[in-house]
């Protein structure tokens, strides 16, 4: 008969961390030399791989994945998990999840629950994925009439394109993009002074001479208005 990772700990599938843990030190006890001798070698061996599957939520959800395939049914909800989790990194990689799963406004609920604009995911997703997440947000975002946000993540997005390039050939529609959200959409939602800072931000990242005109354009009318009033 053969075991899984589950019936290895003696655990239900869906079982939390904190299960899991309680459940590996019972049987660690019952496999120690002192109680199986020597016999309990290999058994201790698995019991401590199926621990170090299901204690890792990542190497979890992938063993699921994977033992799904046999079984047709995903023992561990990857949402739940993440949604019980009060860490930083966790909310971020739900984010994410939530836009690939294509739930965007939990996604969005998530973010402005951690902060919004204020929720650094830069530092808790690595870099493809925390831009990858950035731009499927921002689409969103604009989607809902949230333009100084999706403008805003956009810009990290193409800061750091400009060091070190990751969507290559796609970063001229990412400019096309952020160009048409400044022009049609940015200025109705932003004051004077914040929609003046948007464009020189623009005038330095690389675009095309003749976006570059338009916001230079823009900013001096913007000043004149300013002066004006």
């Amino acid at each position: 008969m053969s075991f899984n990772h589950y019936d290895l700990l003696g655990v239900k599938p869906g079982a939390s961390t904190a299960e899991i843990k309680k459940a590996f030190r019972k049987k660690a006890k019952q496999l120690h030399p002192d109680i199986a001798g020597n016999d309990g070698a290999e058994a201790m061996r698995k019991l401590i791989k199926a621990y170090e599957a299901l204690s890792d939520f990542e190497k979890r959800f992938e063993y699921d994945k994977i033992h799904s395939i046999y079984t047709e049914k995903t023992f561990f909800d990857y949402r739940t998990w993440l949604n019980e989790q009060e860490d930083p990194v966790s909310k971020a990689k739900l984010v994410f999840y939530e836009l690939l799963k294509l739930n965007e406004d939990r996604a969005i609920e998530v973010w402005r629950q951690n902060g919004g604009l204020g929720f650094t995911m830069e530092k808790y997703l690595n870099r493809a994925d925390w831009m990858d997440c950035y731009f499927l947000l921002a689409e969103e975002l604009d989607k809902r009439d949230f333009c100084f946000e999706a403008f805003k993540l956009l810009i990290l997005i193409l800061v750091e394109e400009n060091k070190h390039p990751y969507f290559n050939l796609f970063t001229p529609e990412i400019k096309s993009y952020l160009a048409a959200i400044t022009k049609k959409r940015l200025k109705d939602q932003v004051d004077d002074e914040t929609w003046i800072d948007c464009l020189e931000i623009l005038i330095n990242i690389g675009f095309p001479e003749h976006d570059e005109i338009y916001f230079k354009k823009s900013i001096a009318h913007a000043l004149k208005e300013i002066r004006a009033g």
